[in-house]
C-alpha cells in the first residue's frame, strides 16, 4: 500500500520516504505546497518537492531554533518571526509566559492555511498574543520601527523562491536594526554537511552584521543530512547563560530541547574549528 515520494537535490543525493496518501495539494503565486501522509512522519509538508517539516519530528527543528534563544536572551517580551507559516516556531516562542506580543510575517497563506487544516499538532496557534501578518518579510523588516523587538527568528526555506532575499547581508542588517541593544537573533542556518557552501557563506553573512555569531547543531531527521544547524546573534549574549526559570517550563513540554542537550549543541567539531575559524 502507498506509494514512495522521493526529494532529490541537485542531482547527488535522494531521500524518500513511503506516503498514504496526499492531503493537500496547490500551488500559491509563490510555490507548489503538498501535505502527504507518510507513514513513518505522519502529515508531511513538502514545497517545490522539498521536505519542510512532519509531525513527527519536527520538535527537533523547532525546539532548537527557538529555545537557546528564549532561554538566554535578556528580555523577550516582543518577538518577531519572518517565515514559519507551518506554526511550530509560534508554538515553542508562546510557550513563554514572559512574551507579550508575536508578530509572524508570512508570505504565502497557502502554507498557513494548509498547516492548518491538515497538521493539528502544528498549524499556528490561537493565542491573543500572536498576530499574523501574509505579507513580504523582507519588506515588512526593511519598514518596521528600529529597536522594536527584543528576539526576531528567520524560519525559512533554503534560499531559492520566495526564500531567497532572506540570506543576505541587507536583510541581516534590518533585522539587527529591528532587535534592542541586547536583542537577540536566531535563524536555522542549513545543513553542515549537505549544504556545506550555504552553511558556511550564511554564518560568515552573520558575522559581517553581528559582532557575536555562535552555532549549534543538532539532528533534523526529515532533511537527508540529518544533522542541522541554527545559529544565535547578538551584540554579546552569553549563549550558554541558561534562565532556569524559563528552562524548567520549557523542559516540561519539550520532547528534545534542555539544557544539557543546550550545554553541549555549541561544540564545534574539529572540521568545523578549522573551516570557521
Amino acid at each position: 500500500m502507498g506509494y514512495w515520494y522521493d526529494e532529490e537535490y541537485e542531482g547527488k543525493t535522494r531521500y524518500g520516504m513511503k506516503v498514504r496518501s496526499v492531503l493537500f495539494e496547490g500551488r500559491s503565486p509563490f510555490q507548489k505546497v503538498e501535505i502527504v501522509d507518510s507513514i513513518h512522519y505522519g502529515p508531511t509538508l513538502v514545497i517545490d518537492g522539498v521536505f519542510m517539516t512532519s509531525e513527527r519530528e519536527e520538535h527537533f527543528y523547532h525546539e532548537m531554533l527557538v529555545q537557546p534563544a528564549m532561554t538566554t536572551a535578556p528580555r523577550i517580551g516582543r518577538v518577531l518571526i519572518v517565515g514559519g507559516g507551518d506554526g511550530g516556531t509560534a508554538r515553542e516562542t508562546l510557550r513563554h509566559e514572559e512574551v507579550e506580543s508575536v508578530t509572524l510575517v508570512e508570505i504565502d497563506e497557502m502554507v498557513v492555511e494548509a498547516c492548518r487544516a491538515h497538521m493539528p499538532t502544528l498549524g499556528l496557534p490561537k493565542d491573543d498574543r500572536l498576530e499574523v501578518v501574509i505579507g513580504d518579510g523582507i519588506d515588512y523588516a526593511a519598514r518596521a520601527a528600529e529597536g522594536s523587538y527584543d528576539v526576531v527568528f528567520l524560519d525559512g526555506c533554503d534560499p531559492v523562491g520566495p526564500s531567497e532575499g532572506l540570506f543576505n547581508v541587507e536583510f541581516y542588517r534590518s533585522c539587527r536594526r529591528l532587535l534592542t541593544p541586547d536583542g537577540v537573533f536566531a535563524a536555522q542556518t542549513a545543513s553542515p554537511i549537505l549544504l556545506e557552501d550555504l552553511f558556511l557563506a550564511t554564518v560568515r553573512a552573520l558575522r559581517e552584521v553581528f559582532p557575536k555569531v555562535v552555532t549549534c547543531f543538532g539532528p533534523a531527521p526529515l532533511y537527508a543530512s540529518d544533522q542541522w544547524s541554527w545559529t544565535l546573534c547578538s551584540n554579546d549574549l552569553d549563549h550558554l547563560a541558561v534562565d532556569d526559570a524559563r528552562a524548567r517550563r520549557v523542559e516540561e513540554v519539550s520532547k528534545y530541547w534542555n539544557r544539557e542537550i543546550h550545554a553541549g549543541a555549541f561544540a564545534l567539531s574539529n572540521e568545523l574549528k578549522k573551516t570557521l575559524g
